[in-house]
């Protein structure tokens, strides 16, 4: 039986296909049109499922779309009625969007479906609850039996965040909090207050927040949110305006923190950390007092989480921690691009009744390594049709010289095999560097990613060592844990440093790996695992080999703006576009060097910014 999942025409569309109960295929659109966050129907990510199908549309089993636009429209049409006649300029802005396009979804989908194959039988296109959605995405994949499934995010049709129970093939919803009470609303709120993209610079407002102190957060439980002891909760909403308007806060919101709106490029000062530290700590307060809570209602042993929220791995390892249940699994595509893959099994085991296996060993996920791969003859011909330089090595030499590479302390460009599914980059399309190095951090922020000084960086970490260079003995392949560096490898900070402004601690090594050690010594922690990816365990291994260190700095291969790079081509281009020194794509080797110098692009304003 073949399922495929879509989501989309919000933000990032995704399609992914499930054969007979296993997961087979996955991506985003993003990252074949080149834009991110792409919301447009995800037709080059359906194509790509059906080519490792190898079955046109019409030979599937069925169809399932992530939401139910229907009672999305229900939600927006009573959100405005219950506080009319506030909100009637959004309201007149967005319904004639809606009564063209987005209330007619149905009619849409199908009409691109049949774009892509006109046999396709309307009858076969489902439609599965975005937080459904998101609750299969997590339990089905998870290598549990039976668990307790929490998703959590901005809003689906009315959940913001529900409760679900999963056993065996079954998964039932028992919970739900509803709209306008949303702890992703909140977190986006002040993702914006601070002057961030919304729906795609949450994740700097957690990298922002270890610089703060959360003098804040008394404030906000104490006036924003009304917190039970059970983890639900209420927001006030004269201070929000996402209900009704074109904006997240109002005035009494700057007027509660005394200061305005910040601008995308104005200075960040201390104020700004300190409401990121403070909105951290309230999202930390509220995950633990609802897994509290769940533990104990539902005597689970084992929690799911997926939604956007789910991608707070600072919360997720403050979680683990608390030791309140024997499993923990999250989602690596845990945000609305995952919601495809969620609707596919959703469609597989609730629609169609079929049975669930539970892996073996590990989880359904293989890796998150669901993406498109190229073969070598492939990366040859695009990489020699863009004119690139490059030799072939064999794989020990190949490795040998990336290893090599990376403890001279070059910026290496790493694209092998599939491409991962989710926003991080896994070692299949990455960014390398040595994280012993005192300026990487920096080096990297600047010259290659071009973004901003205070963005930390991962490491990948063989899982046989983690245990001997961070706080976590257990796996974390997806990146979704953050733990401390060891004690032993910390180094203190001088009286001179310790005063030092907020950002300006980040050329303060902080460990023997001051590359990955953010200034509280926490780091977003990758394992790399030998069955999952042998090629970059090896690789890692050989750097362990020369330099005694089996962790490397691991960023998402592409620069501020630009979607994770998909093709040889895609790398060839960020390669000559930035200051990365080294390419490796497949076997091929290619050194900046070597290239023709009138292929160089000039990426650092080529994307806008995220």
């Amino acid at each position: 039986m073949r399922i495929l999942g879509i989501s989309g025409l919000y933000h990032d569309s995704a399609a992914a296909l499930v054969i007979d109960g296993r997961i087979e295929a996955a991506a985003q659109e993003e990252r074949f049109t080149r834009r991110k966050h792409d919301a447009e129907f995800p037709k080059h990510a359906v194509e790509y499922c059906l080519s490792v199908a190898g079955c046109g549309l019409d030979e599937l089993d069925a169809v399932v779309f992530y939401d139910k636009p229907f009672i999305k429209f229900e939600r927006l049409l009573e959100t405005y009625l219950s506080f009319a006649p506030r909100g009637f300029t959004s309201f007149r802005m967005a319904m004639p969007l809606w009564l063209r396009e987005k209330l007619f979804q149905k009619q849409i989908i199908a009409k691109e479906l049949k774009k892509l194959s006109p046999g396709f039988d309307i009858e076969k296109l489902l439609f599965t609850e975005h937080h459904l959605s998101h609750a299969a995405s997590a339990f089905y994949p998870s290598p549990f039996e039976e668990a307790a499934v929490l998703t959590m995010d901005g809003v689906g049709e009315w959940a913001t965040m529900t409760l679900a129970i999963g056993k065996g093939s079954d998964l039932k919803v028992h919970k739900e909090l509803h709209f306008p009470h949303s702890l992703g609303l909140l977190y986006s709120a002040v993702t914006y207050y601070i002057g961030f993209k919304v729906n795609s610079g949450e994740y700097k407002v957690m990298g922002l927040a270890p610089y703060g102190e959360p003098r804040f957060a008394k404030r906000m439980l104490e006036t924003l949110v009304d917190l039970k002891d059970d983890g639900s909760f209420q927001l006030d909403q004269s201070y929000f305006n996402y209900g009704v308007g074109l904006t997240m806060t109002n005035d009494k919101f700057a007027a509660l923190f005394g200061e305005p709106v910040r601008g995308p490029e104005q200075l960040l000062t201390q104020f700004h950390m300190d409401m990121a530290a403070s909105v951290q700590a309230v999202t930390e307060e509220i995950v633990l007092r609802l897994a509290r809570s769940i533990r104990a209602e539902t005597g689970q042993k084992n929690l799911c989480l997926a939604g956007g929220v789910a991608l707070n791995c600072v919360a997720n390892g403050k979680l683990l921690r608390e030791g309140l249940f024997d499993g923990l699994w999250i989602q690596p595509a845990a945000g609305d691009a995952g919601g495809a893959l969620g609707a596919a099994l959703a469609g597989y085991h609730l629609f169609h009744g079929q049975p669930r296996a539970v892996p073996a060993t590990g989880d359904a996920m293989r890796g998150s390594y669901l993406g498109p791969e190229f073969s070598q003859a492939e990366i040859e011909a695009e990489l020699t049709a863009a004119g690139a330089k490059f030799d072939v090595l064999d794989e020990t030499v190949l490795i040998e010289a990336t290893a090599q590479g990376l403890a001279d302390g070059k910026a290496i460009g790493w694209m092998q095999g599939r491409m991962e599914f989710g926003p991080r980059a896994l070692g299949g399309r990455s960014i390398l560097g040595d994280p012993r190095s005192p300026a990487m951090q920096k080096t990297l922020n600047l010259k290659v990613k071009y973004r901003e000084s205070f963005r930390p960086f991962a490491p990948s970490v063989l899982r046989e060592d983690v245990a001997d260079w961070f706080e976590l003995d257990g796996d974390s392949p997806y990146m979704l844990l953050v733990a401390d560096v060891r004690e032993e490898l910390r180094r203190e900070m001088t009286a001179e440093e310790k005063a030092l402004f907020g950002i300006d601690k980040l050329n303060v090594p902080r460990s023997t790996i001051p590359a990955v050690t953010h200034v509280d010594y926490s780091a977003r922690i990758q394992t790399v695992h030998e069955d999952t990816n042998p090629r970059y365990h090896q690789l890692i291994s050989r750097f362990k080999a020369l330099t005694g260190c089996p962790v490397v700095v691991n960023t998402s291969f592409n620069v501020r703006g630009e979607p994770i790079v998909c093709s040889p081509g895609d790398a060839f281009r960020c390669f000559m576009g930035s200051e990365i020194e080294l390419l490796v794509v497949g076997n091929c080797l290619l050194r900046k060097e070597d290239q023709d110098p009138a292929l160089k692009l000039d990426y650092k304003d080529a994307f806008e910014l995220d």
